[in-house]
C-alpha cells in the first residue's frame, strides 16, 4: 500500500506517461491549423469555394464540429468540408469533404487508413456533388495505408515525418524522441517543446515545412480539386423499378427538361426510384429516392455545379 502521499506519485506517473500523447496532440494541432487549413483555405479561394472547419465561427452550424449526416442518419464529424454557395449563415452545397492527422509512428497505420477512409466514402454515397474526398497526412503513413487510402479513390495528400521534424528543428524546435526514451524524458521534451511553441515558432515551422514541401506540390493540389470538381456528368439515368427502360440522359440540360413533366409515376406508393450518374472520370453516383421533389433538388445541385465549374473556366480563361 502507498504511503500519505501516494496520490502524488500517482498524479506523477500519469504526467509522465501522457508526455507522449501531449506531444502528439501539440503536433497535430499545429499540423491542423497551420499546414492543412492553410493548403485547403488557399483551395477554397481559387476554386470560390466556402471551406468550413473548427477554426472559424459559423453561426449556420450548432455547434463547433462540422457534422454531416451518412446514409444512415449518423452524424459524422469531418475535420474539413468545401461547400459551394455556403456562407456563415446558410449550409451550401458539399462539394469535397478531408480529414487530416498526424501521426509519429507507423504502428496501426492501415486502422487509421481504414477508419478515415471508412468516415469519407458514405459521402459519396449520399451527395452526388462530392467529387473529392481527401486525406492530408503527415507523419509516419506506411506504403500499404496509403495503397488502402488510394484504392478507394480517395486523395492523398503526404507529408512524411522528416520534413516535420526538420522543419521544427530549422527553429530550435525538437518533438522526435527514440522509442526506448524513458518517460521521464519525453516529459522533459514535451515541457521543452510547448514552452518553444509560440504563435511565431509556430508560423515559422508552417513556413518552412511548406518550403521543404514545395510550391508545385501545394500548388498542384488546387488542380486536383478542380479536376475532381470539374468532371462532370456524361450520361445521367433516371430509373423507375417497374418499368422495363430507364430514362437515359447524354446531359444535364436534357434531364432537367424530362424532370420538368416526368414520363414516370412518383404519386405510386409503392414504385422505386434510383438517380444515376456517370462522370468523365469514370466513376458513378447512385441513389434511391423516394420523390419527385428529392430528384429534383439532388439533379438542381448537379446543374449548380456545372454552372459553378463552367464559370471558374471561363474567366479562367
Amino acid at each position: 500500500m502507498k504511503g500519505g502521499f501516494g496520490w502524488k506519485d500517482d498524479m506523477a506517473d500519469q504526467e509522465l506517461s501522457s508526455a507522449g500523447h501531449k506531444l502528439g496532440q501539440l503536433v497535430g494541432d499545429w499540423y491542423e491549423e497551420h499546414f492543412v487549413l492553410p493548403l485547403l483555405r488557399k483551395a477554397a479561394e481559387q476554386l470560390k469555394l466556402y471551406l468550413d472547419c473548427r477554426f472559424r465561427q459559423r453561426p449556420a452550424r450548432a455547434s463547433e464540429k462540422v457534422i454531416w449526416q451518412d446514409e444512415d442518419n449518423n452524424q459524422v464529424d469531418y475535420d474539413f468540408v468545401m461547400e459551394l454557395d455556403g456562407s456563415d449563415d446558410e449550409r451550401g452545397i458539399p462539394v469535397a469533404f478531408f480529414e487530416c492527422f498526424w501521426r509519429r509512428g507507423a504502428r496501426h497505420s492501415k486502422d487509421k487508413a481504414r477508419d478515415d477512409s471508412g468516415k469519407l466514402m458514405p459521402m459519396r454515397e449520399v451527395h452526388p456533388t462530392a467529387r473529392f474526398l481527401g486525406i492530408v497526412a503527415g507523419g509516419n503513413f506506411t506504403a500499404p495505408a496509403r495503397q488502402l487510402v488510394q484504392s478507394r479513390l480517395i486523395d492523398l495528400f503526404f507529408v512524411p515525418k522528416a520534413k516535420i521534424v526538420a522543419a521544427f528543428q530549422r527553429h530550435g524546435l525538437e518533438m522526435d524522441y527514440p522509442d526506448k526514451l524513458p518517460e521521464a524524458g519525453k516529459a522533459r521534451l514535451a515541457n521543452a517543446f510547448e514552452r518553444g511553441l509560440t504563435p511565431a515558432a509556430k508560423q515559422q515551422a508552417a513556413a518552412t515545412l511548406r518550403e521543404l514541401v514545395g510550391a508545385a506540390s501545394i500548388n498542384t493540389y488546387v488542380d486536383r480539386v478542380r479536376a475532381a470538381l470539374g468532371a462532370l456528368p456524361q450520361e445521367l439515368r433516371f430509373i423507375a423499378q417497374r418499368r422495363s427502360q430507364p430514362a437515359i440522359f447524354a446531359s444535364i440540360p436534357e434531364a432537367a427538361e424530362f424532370l420538368k413533366k416526368p414520363l414516370f409515376d412518383f404519386s405510386a406508393p409503392d414504385e422505386g426510384f434510383i438517380y444515376e450518374i456517370t462522370y468523365s472520370d469514370g466513376t458513378e453516383f447512385e441513389r434511391p429516392v423516394n420523390s419527385l421533389e428529392e430528384l429534383r433538388t439532388l439533379h438542381r445541385q448537379i446543374e449548380r455545379l456545372a454552372e459553378h465549374i463552367s464559370a471558374l473556366t471561363k474567366s479562367a480563361g
